[in-house]
């Protein structure tokens, strides 16, 4: 018996998406990882609802996406938007990231995202 109402086939697809992750996304996934300590949970490719998040930190309602090429097209970005009104009607805050942000501007893309968690973000430990 399921204990949620996520749906097999996204459970399925979900699971078969973090045993393939791209470079862009274990990129991500390390910088995500730096927050830890300071109290951030992000999640690799987590099912809401009937979508898939690349990162979710779900205590917080935060979601990180990081979007390839196919994002680009008409149809990608129709299904973005669609998919970002679901998430934000739930309560998540979305934050979109291409590829090459993730690879070219690492710093500028962790910057960011700090400065979107920062209210959910434990002080940082003092040496």
């Amino acid at each position: 018996m399921p204990h949620s109402n996520i749906d097999p086939k996204t459970r399925t697809r979900a699971k078969s998406l973090r045993r393939e992750m791209t470079k862009a996304e274990a990129a991500m996934w390390n910088l995500l990882r730096d927050f830890r300590p300071r109290g951030a949970h992000f999640r690799r490719e987590t099912p809401i609802g009937p979508y898939i998040a690349d990162f979710a930190w779900l205590s917080a309602r935060i979601i990180v996406e990081v979007d390839g090429d196919s994002h680009e097209t008409a149809g990608g970005r129709r299904h973005d938007r669609n998919r970002d009104a679901f998430l934000r009607s739930q309560g998540f805050t979305v934050l979109r990231f291409d590829n090459l942000q993730v690879l070219d501007g690492p710093d500028h893309v962790f910057l960011t995202v700090e400065r979107a968690i920062a209210a959910h973000l434990l002080p940082e430990a003092r040496p």
